[in-house]
């Protein structure tokens, strides 16, 4: 269960990372973040006070899931060698 009103979710096998709002029992979408600078602007254009603090600082508000935060690039893995 997360309790984060922001969702980073995991990296997209293509690369990026879908950014969500939860707010009133619902999540919203709000974009496919290649970069801190995508989730800060995301979270912006939703009203979200001092997004780049939240984003870049240790805050409980924001959740970064399965992937490390930051990473919007998945790792090659030994079967992506041709």
């Amino acid at each position: 269960m997360h309790h984060a009103p922001i969702l980073v979710h995991r990296i997209a096998p293509a690369g990026g990372r879908r950014v969500s709002l939860r707010a009133e029992g619902r999540d919203t979408v709000l974009g496919l973040a290649r970069s801190d600078a995508d989730v800060i602007e995301f979270l912006r254009r939703a009203g979200v006070p001092d997004p780049d603090e939240m984003v870049l600082g240790d805050s409980p508000l924001v959740e970064w899931m399965v992937d490390d935060p930051h990473a919007y690039e998945a790792e090659p893995s030994d079967t992506d060698i041709p």
